[in-house]
């Protein structure tokens, strides 16, 4: 019997200061057969196992806490007890019926040291004995709209929770329940761009710009060292990256010329546009920035959904390379709060790439939808798509099994 495989949704979870701090899991089998679940128990049954086993929780979230939906019958089953709680928020779904047998279990599972969460959830005088062991209380914005939840808030106050708003998809949104004292948010609104007339970009940021054009044009390695000149930290983070255990190398790189030979051209290109979203440092804290994971996660699934499409990879040596780009650029201009046309208009781009990122256009711009599908874990919409560049379901759910464990990578080394 063949090993059945999974898509797996991580949409993440922010605090106050946009820093990631958690993702919600969400898994589908990749097998049409299986991929609705009609019950709930196997659907929540299936994120727990799935993570801990195929995925492995440490690859799927890393240092962040995890949030898993459960229903009584898991709730009430010893499943729960397989998963490392410093890790884990058990996220109680809103069609629970609270009875004592419910109360109990939740007052084990607090005991044993799990944090609690009550899922799309308005005040209920039923959920009064559940309120002092439950630390997040989670609200659906489009369920409940952001003009009610003051009244709501004021009844649920002297309890002291950690307020979660989820679907957040607007800026503004997220001012309203920022200003309310909300903790967390989920949603992407992170990822939609605000266009500002005059945004001055950081110097950091002007001379990664510079350096991936150079890189770009394929510029001698003189011009490509003095920029790198014009700012140290990016000489700092660029020696950093080269010295990791990563690269294995048995003497350290003490100069800049000495680093830009040993990376290479392609993976100082990625390493360019990468630090690009992780600000000043370069390499410092880079898992902090949720526009960095999502990018970075964009374009290694689509690399690797690339090298699988039909002949293209042996015909052309450097598409797997261009499909990593068009999945980290798509964010750039979010980052720089400008327009995709003037993102494409000051980069030398190919024109597939430039197809991608203005129109999702060609086999680039059907890679990059598949990768804005999973995202948003409409893996549905993902499977169809996917016809579209001869790719199967079990070819796109091993590539996002492998774009996890190199994510985990990179945020190993920021």
């Amino acid at each position: 019997m063949a090993e059945e495989k999974f898509f797996l949704g991580r949409q993440p979870i922010l605090n106050r200061d946009q820093q990631i701090v958690a993702f919600e899991l969400l898994f589908r089998s990749a097998d049409k057969q299986y991929a609705d679940f009609t019950d709930q128990t196997q659907a929540s049954a299936s994120v727990i196992l799935n993570a801990m086993t195929d995925f492995g929780i440490d690859n799927v979230v890393g240092r962040h806490q995890a949030f898993f939906n459960v229903n009584t019958n898991v709730l009430m089953s010893d499943t729960l007890e397989l998963l490392p709680k410093d890790h884990v928020v058990i996220e109680l779904l809103e069609n629970i019926e609270i009875t004592d047998q419910v109360i109990e279990r939740c007052g084990e599972l607090k005991e044993k040291g799990f944090i609690l969460a009550a899922d799309d959830h308005t005040y209920s005088p039923a959920y009064e004995p559940l309120y002092k062991m439950i630390d997040v209380i989670k609200f659906d914005i489009l369920l409940t709209p952001v003009e009610s939840l003051p009244e709501i808030i004021k009844q649920l106050d002297r309890w002291r929770f950690r307020f979660l708003a989820e679907k957040v998809e607007t800026r503004e949104q997220y001012d309203a329940c920022h200003a309310l004292g909300f903790e967390l948010f989920q949603g992407y609104y992170f990822s939609r761009p605000i266009v500002l007339k005059q945004k001055r970009i950081d110097t950091a940021r002007a001379t990664l710009l510079k350096l991936l054009n150079q890189l770009q044009l394929d510029s001698d390695l003189a011009e490509i060292e003095n920029s790198f000149r014009q700012n140290p930290n990016l000489i700092y983070g660029l020696l950093r990256l080269v010295n990791s255990v990563a690269f294995g190398l048995r003497e350290k790189v003490r100069s800049l010329k000495h680093a830009i030979m040993v990376l290479g051209r392609q993976q100082l290109r990625r390493w360019v546009v990468l630090a690009l979203y992780a600000g000043q440092g370069a390499g410092a804290g880079t898992t902090a920035s949720p526009l960095l994971e999502l990018a970075s996660v964009r374009g290694r699934l689509m690399e690797l959904l690339a090298m699988q499409v039909p002949n293209v990879s042996i015909q052309d040596k450097e598409w797997g390379e261009r499909a990593f780009m068009t999945g980290v650029l798509s964010l750039v201009d979010v980052l720089l709060s400008t327009t995709v046309d003037d993102v494409v208009a000051s980069l030398n781009l190919t024109d597939d790439i430039r197809s991608a990122l203005l129109y999702r256009e060609g086999r680039l711009g059907t890679l990059l939808q598949i990768a804005e599908e999973m995202e948003k874990a409409d893996f549905n919409a993902a499977e169809e798509l996917l016809a579209q560049v001869q790719l199967t379901a079990d070819q796109l759910a091993s590539a996002q099994l492998e774009t996890i464990a190199w994510s985990k990578g990179l945020a190993e080394y920021s």
